[in-house]
C-alpha cells in the first residue's frame, strides 16, 4: 500500500530553519505531484509548496514565497520542504500529498494520498 511517511519536524525558536523530509513507498513516485500542506489548529488546511514529477516545476502562496523551498529526489522517493526565517504562523502540522495528475494542483481534495503528518512549532 502507497504510504507517505514525513520526518523532521520540530520546535525552533522565530527566524529559524528546519528540513522537512516525506519518504514515499507503494507507488511510482516519479509519476506523481508532490505537495506540503500544513494545518494549523482552527484552520483550513493549505498547500504551501507543490512540486511537478519531474521537479522542473514549483509552486509556492505568496505567504511562504522565498522562505520556503521544495524539492525531490525521484531516486529515493522523497520529497523535502526547505523552511527558514520561520515565523510564529508557520505554526501547523505539515503533511506532504500525492497525486496523480500531469501538473501542479493547489486544492487539497485532488490530492490521491496523505501523510500522518509532522507538528512545526515555532516560538517567537
Amino acid at each position: 500500500q502507497v504510504q507517505l511517511v514525513e520526518s523532521g519536524g520540530g520546535l525552533v525558536q522565530a527566524g529559524g530553519s528546519l528540513r522537512l523530509s516525506c519518504a514515499a513507498s507503494g507507488l511510482t513516485f516519479s509519476r506523481y505531484v508532490m505537495g506540503w500542506f500544513r494545518q494549523a489548529p482552527g484552520k483550513e488546511r493549505e498547500l504551501v509548496a507543490a512540486i511537478n514529477n519531474s521537479g522542473g516545476s514549483t509552486y509556492y502562496p505568496d505567504s511562504v514565497k522565498g522562505r520556503f523551498t521544495i524539492s525531490r529526489d525521484n531516486a529515493k522517493n522523497t520529497v523535502y520542504l526547505q523552511v527558514n526565517s520561520l515565523k510564529p504562523e508557520d505554526t501547523a502540522v505539515y503533511y506532504c500529498a500525492a497525486d496523480r495528475s500531469i501538473g501542479i494542483v493547489t486544492t487539497a481534495h485532488r490530492y490521491d494520498y496523505w501523510g500522518q503528518g509532522t507538528q512545526v512549532t515555532v516560538s517567537s
